[in-house]
């Protein structure tokens, strides 16, 4: 049936009869994650809910060659079972996953209420091998022939605690479940990795797959040191999978050979996306009668830009292509300064309207990374966590790790504090001068002018909507929140200068124009 909806379909496009190719969903993981990646040769390691039976495959690259050496099937699945979490915890399956992992760090590592949810974790609910191959206990799960991920009164008899309803209180106990789960997620993933390495004896490590997006856990890999190097495919869900698919196609099916760049991916830092140009921009401005000012030198841009991000100001940063995956790196973002002490709480709260809890990544000079970080190497998709190097901490607490989530905050002491976590660690995107040259000019700027190599970076986009991709989606979600400051291209929106505007007038003008 789909395979003849699709002829069906591309026969409006004109003459032919295209031959359709349906890839596995892992091999097409495998195929996102191996064939961009600088290496010749590396181990692949693929982790998600479910593609059409597999959860997890492990695999071997090797040119324009991958071979699957081994796979776990559902209903067995590391990606559904931190779902069933996600889900309990209150969050919402499928898109609230990294609202877990940042709930995480909240957690108390030591207490035993954590060492006990653990425990029933590991007890109760998964087999966990040595391999890193797991067995879930159906008894505590619905997502197989339910419509429910997971059997809630035998969860609360086990934890203690009912599921949390959407936007209910975060209580302690969530904060320590959320830790458990990802303490448990960390342990599978290194036995998973240390497997991959063993199978394939290859020093390089390709991973996709959603879980792969948890980048604590893939921190975590990449401290231990079980492989020379990391690389993860930046789209690694499911919307990497039409990379993977087309990559796949092309170097399996048609045998075209592979050259890798040792020095840099394939993925020309997933900036893929969609590119507007100043008349787009001057279209925006012309309907909604903004005013922005035109630069014709982006270094002066660039220096402006700078001394408001010092002054305390919400910048949204609109340039070039939009980010494939689900990170914005600086051309679809809102910036701000890393060393105001309220400016993750004002993001949060006022502009993004999103949880307070949630951290903000660091966007950092390349160059500059190992002054503020614990980090060797480039992170260019914001998928490694690492922690803030203890010369940019202050005054913690020796039992800092055992306080209560808001002590913890009290306490919290850093030089770059609006993105620095509470666990005193930081999702990182490295910035090369190379791959965005626009962005790493103004983070230079900023740099020049206060001496620090640092931005907060966070998604252009409000909570629940996706990031902006045109001139005019940013320029309406500037004007709907209390971001002080626009930059689209070469152009700059002062907020105090803009005309009076509401959501009604903007449906409006839609209205009108339609």
């Amino acid at each position: 049936m789909l395979r003849h909806l699709l002829k069906k379909e591309m026969a409006r496009l004109g003459d032919g009869n295209p031959k359709l190719l349906f890839p596995e969903h892992h091999l097409s993981h495998a195929a996102s994650a191996f064939f961009p990646s600088p290496f010749e040769q590396a181990a692949i390691l693929t982790i998600d809910g479910v593609g059409e039976w597999a959860t997890t495959t492990i695999g071997q690259g090797n040119g324009k060659d991958i071979r699957i050496l081994k796979e776990l099937e559902f209903p067995h699945s590391l990606g559904l079972l931190y779902s069933a979490f996600t889900y309990y915890c209150g969050f919402k399956v499928n898109s609230g996953e990294y609202k877990l992992m940042g709930l995480a760090p909240y957690g108390i590592p030591e207490s035993e209420r954590t060492l006990r949810y653990r425990r029933h974790i590991l007890d109760e609910l998964v087999d966990l091998r040595d391999d890193g191959s797991i067995l879930l206990n159906m008894d505590y799960f619905n997502y197989a022939t339910g419509l429910r991920m997971c059997n809630d009164d035998r969860w609360q008899k086990l934890f203690g605690v009912p599921p949390r309803a959407q936007e209910g209180k975060l209580s302690q106990s969530y904060m320590d479940l959320a830790l458990a789960i990802q303490q448990v997620t960390e342990e599978i993933v290194l036995r998973l990795a240390s497997t991959a390495r063993e199978m394939t004896g290859l020093e390089c490590l390709v991973m996709a797959g959603g879980v792969a997006l948890n980048c604590v856990a893939n921190g975590k890999l990449l401290q231990k040191g079980t492989f020379k190097d990391i690389w993860i495919q930046p789209a690694a869900g499911d919307a990497g999978g039409a990379v993977g698919a087309a990559l796949a196609a092309w170097h399996i099916w048609k045998g075209r050979e592979r050259l890798p760049a040792p020095e840099f991916d394939r993925m020309h830092g997933a900036l893929l996306g969609p590119e507007y140009d100043a008349a787009d921009t001057i279209r925006a401005a012309r309907k909604y009668g903004a005013v922005c000012k035109r630069y014709h030198d982006f270094g002066e841009l660039c220096g402006d830009v700078a001394r408001l991000l010092a002054d305390g100001k919400a910048v949204g940063w609109f340039q070039g292509r939009m980010e494939y995956g689900p990170r914005a790196l600086g051309n679809r973002s809102i910036l701000g300064d890393p060393r105001h002490p309220e400016m993750q709480k004002r993001l949060n709260l006022k502009i993004k309207h999103r949880e307070g809890f949630r951290p903000f990544a660091p966007s950092v000079l390349e160059e500059d990374c190992s002054e503020y970080f614990d980090l060797n190497r480039p992170s260019p998709y914001m998928l490694l966590v690492a922690p803030v190097t203890a010369e940019r901490r202050h005054s913690v607490p020796e039992d800092y790790s055992r306080l209560p989530m808001f002590e913890r905050l009290y306490c919290l002491r850093s030089d770059i504090p609006a993105v620095t976590h509470v666990d005193y660690s930081a999702r990182i995107q490295t910035v090369n001068r190379n791959t965005n040259e626009r962005f790493w000019r103004l983070i230079s700027a900023f740099k020049e002018q206060t001496g620090c190599a640092v931005v907060v970076n966070t998604s252009f986009n409000v909570r629940g909507e996706p990031i902006v991709c045109t001139p005019e989606d940013a320029y309406r979600c500037f004007m709907r929140t209390d971001m002080d400051y626009l930059v689209v291209g070469d152009f700059l929106f002062d907020k105090q200068l803009q005309p009076s505007w509401t959501d009604t007038d903007d449906w409006k003008k839609e209205f009108e124009l339609d």
